[in-house]
């Protein structure tokens, strides 16, 4: 009976020794933020080329 009691304490022991996950743990990717661009940027080009037809009317 003793060794009965002794096996299943062993066998309690063993396996709440190796309880737990092997998979890999999952790292999330860091979040890289970009700065954004100024208001001003992004009405050159409109009037760079407004400028330009106006130019291109005003020569003939």
């Amino acid at each position: 009976m003793k060794k009965l009691v002794i096996a299943a304490a062993l066998t309690a022991a063993a396996s709440t020794a190796s309880a737990g996950n092997l998979a890999e743990p999952i790292v999330e990717p860091p979040v890289i933020v970009e700065q954004a661009e100024s208001s001003s940027s992004g009405i050159l080009l409109p009037l760079l080329l407004l400028v330009l037809v106006g130019a291109a009317v005003a020569s003939n």
